[in-house]
This record gives C-alpha cells, structure tokens and sequence, in this order.
C-alpha cells in the first residue's frame, strides 16, 4: 500500500460540504425548521455576524449561504487585505449589481481584526444593500465590532462540535474516496476514535489534521511491514497518540475566552468551592495564562471578597505571589494551587469591598471637603491661632482608650461606611465596634445627666 500523493489541499479543506445537508453540527442553526433553513427558503440572506471558536463551521456556513441564494461570494482576510480592499470589491459589486442584478456576498475571515475605520468602510454598502456582509469571528463582538457595524447585522452564535459531531466527520473522511481517505481502506479502533474525538476538544479541523497525520503513520507502518497481509490496516489509540503529542487548549489570552475563565475561578472561590476553583485554575496554567497574573487577582480576591473575615488571607495571596517568583513553573504551580484552596475555602466578606465603593461615591459627591479644624496638625503658633488642632482629643488619654469625636466633614456627620459581617474575624470586629459605641453612648449620657440637687 502507497500513500496517494493526488491530493495537494489538508484534508479539512477537502472534506467541506457542499450542501447544507451535508453539514455537520450547529443544529440549532441548520437544523429543520431553524433560522438559516428559514433564510434560505425565504431567498434573502440578511448580514450576519458568525461568532463561534475554531473548527465550528464559520467558513462552510459562509460559502453553503452564498451558493444557496446563487451569489457571487467574495472571500476576504482581515489578516492580509485591507481598505484599498474593501473598494475594489464594491467597485466590482456595483458593476455586477448592474449588468446581471446578482448580489454579492462578502465574507471577512476574522472580522475583528479589523481597526474601526476599516469596518467604517462598510457601513454604507451594508446600509445600501450593495453588500451582504458575513463576518467570522472567535471573539466576542461586543468586544470586537464596532457598534454601528453591529447594529446592521445579526449575530449567530456557533458551539464547539460534540464528540457525536467529531465522530460523524472522522467516519465520513475514513470512507469518502473522492475528498477524503477512502482509498486508504483505513479503519480506527475504537479507543482511538474516542481519544481523537476527546482531542479535537470540538474543532472539527483539529480532529481532520490529527486523523490525516495519523492515517498517514498508519499507512506508512504498514507498507514497511516484512510479511503482505491482508488485514485492513486500522488506526490504533498508540498512533492517534503519537499524531497529539500535545494537545493545545482552546484560549485566547486577551479574549473572551480568558474573560470566560478568570470570571470562573474568580466566582468559584467566591462560592467556597475548592474543586471548581483549582479546576479553573489548572485549565488557565495549561493553557499558557501567565501565573503571575493569576496570583495578583488572587490578591485582589483576598481583598474584595474575604476582606476582615479572614485578614490572613492577603498575607497568603502576598505569599503566593512571592512563592511563584521564586520558584517558577512547574513547582511554583503548587503555591498557586495552595492559595487557590485557601482563598476558596477562607470566610467570605465583602465589606471592604462595598466600604471603597461606597467612600468613593461620596468623594465624587462632595469633592475635596475640608478637615475639620480639631483633627488638623498644629506645627506653628499662627495655625494654632486660627484653631488648627482645637478641641481634640487624645484616645490614650481616656478610659479604653476611645473617645466620643466626630472623624469625617460636617457634610458627612453620622455616615457609616465599614459595616463587617458576622462572618469568620470581622464576627470579632463587629462586637468590638457593637461595644465600643455602647461605651461612648453610656458616657454621653452620663455628661449630659445634669448633677443630683
């Protein structure tokens, strides 16, 4: 047995369907009755935004929509091309919209790569018809399209391919002899079926590279065997997991993906869920997230979300921070992870947190209020002449070493803004202050008591 060598173009690119029916996956989309099964019958594509991650289709939508509604399809790269572009298209869509009334189609591969006065320069041609814009997208468009662009298409969310979905197009590339591996007469065992299903992690390219690779090594192992059998050559879980070697999960560092991530390893030590927590944790570290980044926003949690319940907690996230620098990765890995657990498992609060946001509501209020002239500094005779210092009172002074004084601006008299929970340390805190203003309230009292006669 040889290796065909007819085929020049990757296996993913030849396996594209070329009817709808034909597609795999995207149900909720394509599946009958859906919305794209209803544009398609309606004869009018409207422009569409197709957000959704690698290998889930975004192209083949793109070219299936074109072909259906018998449009001239302009393919365009964000990467590659640009505004001078984006004019010679609609130059060439204004003369064919002229001589044959066909409409055009253009789909921009990764549209959010395009800066704002690049997707400004089609407004007007979706605005007039001229163009039917399909744009592909990994990222959130929220993040990435700019609002008017946004406004004048719909956005279709795409899913990440199932394992069903991965299996359907490995057995479909095994057996299709014109586009696919037919003519290897290849078989896949079943444990490496599963392994490359897994692998694929629900991009349909991924799981057509590996499965190319990998009937590649299939078919080369067998040529070189001494003794001709019979046998079909078949496609083992030991091959499939040569063709991995490692496998790269789906992460965009400053994308949504990542946003997707922190916000659940953040949310799952705020809920005290240890198991959630490090799973997050470890999915981010084996992705490529940069440790240092995780250990800072577990400083940040420490202080936002466990604040006085537990002050320790900063000092371990502190900890944590230095441990990683120290040691680097894999082994710094480890104090992350202890942190992680500590965090999660700690008291929670987040009366500090509402405490800033509740002093820097106030502050944009009321502007710079002045300080009160008995809490003001006394240096110098003149200040003291004009009352700097006046009336305070020393705490070591007086009984428990507190006293009845007025700390904020007039403005603000009375206002409390530190309120601890019942919760791990502040539940010390809280009867410490609950005590404290007993103490004051009894002492005021006894002043203002006029004398017996």
């Amino acid at each position: 047995m040889t290796v065909p060598t007819s085929h020049q173009r990757p296996l993913a690119e030849r396996m594209r369907p070329k009817s709808l029916k034909n597609f795999i996956g995207q149900e909720h989309l394509v599946g009958e009755g859906k919305l794209l099964c209803q544009l398609i019958d309606s004869g009018a594509i409207p422009s569409l935004i197709l957000w959704g991650p690698p290998g889930s289709g975004k192209t083949t939508l793109a070219t299936l929509l074109a072909h259906t509604i018998s449009a001239h399809f302009v393919f365009f790269s964000a990467v590659l091309s640009g505004v001078k572009e984006i004019r010679q298209i609609v130059k060439d869509a204004q003369e064919l919209r002229e001589q044959t009334d066909k409409p055009t189609i253009l789909f921009v591969d990764e549209i959010h790569r395009f800066n704002k006065s690049q997707q400004d320069a089609f407004l007007p041609h979706v605005e007039s018809g001229l163009l039917t814009l399909i744009g592909a997208t990994t990222e959130n468009p929220s993040f990435e399209i700019t609002a008017p662009l946004l406004s004048r298409c719909q956005v279709l969310p795409l899913h990440p391919l199932t394992p069903h979905d991965i299996e359907q197009m490995v057995q479909r590339a095994l057996t299709d002899t014109e586009h696919g591996l037919g003519s290897y007469h290849l078989g896949i065992d079943e444990a490496a079926l599963h392994l490359l299903c897994r692998a694929a992690d629900g991009d349909g390219r991924r799981a057509l590279n590996y499965l190319e690779t990998a009937a590649r090594l299939t078919v080369e192992a067998k040529d070189q065997e001494d003794s001709v059998s019979s046998d079909t050559p078949t496609i083992s879980s030991t091959t499939i997991a040569t063709t991995l070697q490692q496998k790269t999960l789906r992460y965009d560092a400053k994308g949504e993906e990542h946003y997707n991530l922190i916000s659940a390893l953040h949310k799952s030590m705020r809920d005290s869920d240890p198991d959630g927590a490090v799973y997050w944790l470890g999915r981010m570290l084996a992705s490529g997230e940069d440790p240092l980044y995780l250990a800072r926003r577990m400083i940040r949690f420490a202080s936002e979300d466990i604040g006085n319940a537990d002050p320790q907690a900063l000092r371990v996230a502190l900890d944590c921070r230095e441990a990683y620098h120290l040691l680097g990765t894999p082994e710094g890995e480890l104090a992350l992870m202890q942190a992680t657990i500590y965090l999660a498992t700690a008291p929670k609060s987040n009366a500090v947190y509402l405490c800033t946001k509740s002093v820097q509501k106030d502050i944009q209020r009321t502007g710079s209020l002045p300080v009160p002239l008995h809490l003001r500094n006394a240096p110098t005779a003149l200040m003291r002449e004009f009352g700097y210092g006046r009336g305070y009172q020393y705490a070591h002074d007086h009984r428990d070493g507190i006293v009845f004084q007025e700390h904020l601006p007039p403005e603000l008299t009375g206002t409390t803004y530190y309120e601890p929970t019942t919760r791990g340390y502040e539940a010390v805190i809280k009867d410490r202050l609950t005590k404290w203003k007993q103490i004051l309230e009894k002492r005021q009292q006894h002043t203002q008591t006029p004398p017996a006669v």
